[in-house]
């Protein structure tokens, strides 16, 4: 299969809240790579469905703000159906999803570097951005902490994920149903792996751009600490 068959077969899933002034450029630049974007708006009071509307994208709002998560599942199952991709629902084309960012942290032009990735797999594969090649640019307080989770991550899922808090990813349909479950929030993103790899999936690094501009972070520092610690409870006792 060469990459420009992966891209006919490919959907994208964009997680936005309260990002009008990224959205419509990420949306334009996302649509030149891919013929089917969705944005899910996850309870924005600002003009973030509107922009993305106008730049071309399917827009699917949440009523209210459940949290990074559920909103990446609200995308998965536009694509896929309901929890069984092959039931009626979704789009039968789509056999891959790319999940980015809505703020400009993810260069929707580095899509190719996961559609190249994907053409030449021969096992069943998890694909994540990988920006620990590029951290002159990650402030010095998110190379730390990054690098004490991937470990940490690393060592629940048995492989190594330089970059596990890296949301910019691709997923192949047989895997959706157990990616609908899970974290409500910034959890999904950390849970998302460890479901993968116990499911036997390799997780594959695609090296990306790190990217940091006048975004204004989503994550509440303690509280989302909490609920990685929890997590990681969780899983390191079932897996002992």
């Amino acid at each position: 299969m060469t990459d420009t068959d992966v891209r006919s077969q490919t959907a994208a899933v964009i997680p936005a809240y309260q990002d009008e002034k990224h959205i419509g450029d990420i949306v334009r630049r996302t649509r030149k790579q891919l013929e089917r974007v969705v944005v899910v708006d996850d309870g924005s009071t600002d003009q973030t469905a509107q922009r993305a509307r106008d730049a071309g994208a399917e827009v699917i709002v949440h009523d209210q703000n459940q949290g990074k998560g559920e909103a990446i599942k609200t995308g998965l199952a536009h694509w896929f159906g309901a929890a069984n991709p092959s039931a009626e629902g979704g789009d039968g084309h789509v056999a891959w999803t790319i999940l980015l960012d809505s703020d400009g942290q993810h260069l929707p032009e580095e899509i190719d570097r996961f559609l190249l990735a994907a053409a030449s797999v021969t096992r069943p594969t998890f694909f994540i951005g990988n920006r620990m090649g590029d951290v002159a640019r990650m402030p010095f307080v998110r190379r730390v902490v990054n690098r004490y989770m991937s470990n940490q991550i690393s060592r629940v899922c048995g492989q190594k994920i330089p970059d596990t808090q890296n949301g910019y990813r691709m997923l192949h349909r047989e895997l959706i149903p157990d990616m609908l479950g899970g974290g409500h929030r910034f959890d999904y993103d950390t849970e998302a792996l460890i479901i993968a790899s116990r499911k036997g999936y390799q997780i594959e690094s695609v090296p990306i751009t790190t990217v940091y501009t006048d975004q204004v972070s989503k994550i509440h520092p303690v509280r989302d600490a909490l609920r990685f610690f929890k997590l990681m409870r969780r899983y390191k006792a079932v897996g002992s």
